[in-house]
């Protein structure tokens, strides 16, 4: 009797892709709101042009690999990828760098490799990274929160599309009014000055665990999160490890060096852990598949994470962790897929 076989990798269904990609953009809504509420209407400006330039580069890479196009543009999935780049950029960020990452992450990332489904790397993680290398300049411009007792400028919405378009500010207002340090980019420059966690906390800037607004914005990523969870959309595994990841050494480090180290809380709700944690490494194609590969996955993202911030050079770490994860993923499945009854990892049988 012969037995079909199908070959990795496995791909949902379009209906399929297409529902799962639905949901995410669902459960990210409330933190997009929180986004534009508290930091101003960047995140809508850069979400439409990544949409555009994400779709527009879907659409031509299809055309040019002789595959149907409107299939892959009504799934959703580059939209996912759009919003998702969105998030990791500036507010105050200029068309062409959002335009780049957003060519680079569709174009060389997802169908350099054979599309969806084939991508070894997590498609905005890698968009944002080139951005992040290529433009520093144009990257460091995260506006201060809209909150009433802090006294800085705040551009209106056709200011802000303005200079998303011209990469100019309006007549009166400067970088320095507009921008401040991100809570992460702040505890790294305090502690560099030689400041303890306590003096670090007293900027005004500053909420109850992290930055204020920014402890917001990851309340409502962890509600999509668990939102997600509830609907079987993700599993846990992942979720959970790099959480872990992230707290356990941030726990023990200030445990036993609070001066020198940031909090725990500080480091769940400050910059991006928790969409990493929801959704950026729970990524289906380029995360570890079996259980306890997701496990370790997570763990590995998680630690990775906190030692990027702790004794690297860039604030936050994910999207470098979760790229470096990327890589690791096909070793970690080739030691923690369960093993057949019988069969070695070769697939050979056991006559013992």
């Amino acid at each position: 009797m012969l037995f079909a076989r199908r070959s990795a990798p496995f791909i949902a269904p379009q209906g399929q892709v297409t529902l799962v990609m639905r949901q995410v953009l669902f459960a990210l809504l409330p933190a997009a709101l929180a986004h534009v509420y508290f930091f101003g209407p960047g995140l809508l400006f850069n979400v439409i042009i990544a949409t555009i330039f994400c779709l527009a580069t879907e659409a031509v890479a299809l055309q040019l690999r002789n595959r149907a196009a409107l299939p892959a543009l009504q799934d959703y999935s580059a939209i996912v990828t759009a919003v998702l780049l969105a998030f990791a950029l500036p507010p105050l960020t200029p068309w062409w760098v959002t335009a780049t990452a957003s060519v680079f992450a569709i174009g060389v990332a997802k169908h350099l490799y054979g599309g969806i489904g084939y991508n070894i790397f997590n498609p905005a993680m890698a968009g944002y990274v080139v951005v992040l290398l290529a433009f520093p300049f144009e990257m460091n411009f995260w506006t201060a929160p809209h909150i009433g007792d802090l006294d800085y400028q705040h551009l209106g919405v056709l200011q802000s599309l303005g200079y998303t378009l011209t990469g100019s500010l309006p007549d009166g207002f400067t970088f320095d009014a507009l921008t401040r340090a991100t809570p992460l980019d702040a505890a790294q420059s305090g502690f560099a000055a030689m400041q303890i966690f306590e003096e670090i906390h007293q900027n005004p800037l500053m909420g109850d665990f992290a930055g204020r607004g920014w402890e917001w914005i990851a309340n409502f990523v962890a509600i999509g999160g668990l939102w997600l969870l509830y609907r079987g959309i993700i599993r846990w595994h992942i979720p959970v490890a790099v959480i872990l990841g992230v707290m356990v050494p941030a726990t023990f480090f200030y445990l036993f060096g609070a001066g020198a180290n940031a909090s725990p809380g500080f480091h769940l709700f400050g910059g991006a852990t928790l969409l990493c944690a929801f959704f950026i490494a729970t990524d289906p194609v380029s995360a570890a598949t079996s259980p306890r590969g997701r496990i370790i996955y997570g763990l590995g993202i998680g630690l990775l994470i906190y030692a990027i911030r702790r004794w690297g050079s860039y604030a936050d770490g994910v999207a470098f962790a979760v790229l470096l994860m990327n890589m690791a993923a096909p070793a970690i499945d080739y030691f923690t897929v369960p093993r057949i009854a019988g069969h070695d990892h070769n697939g050979k049988g056991d006559d013992s």
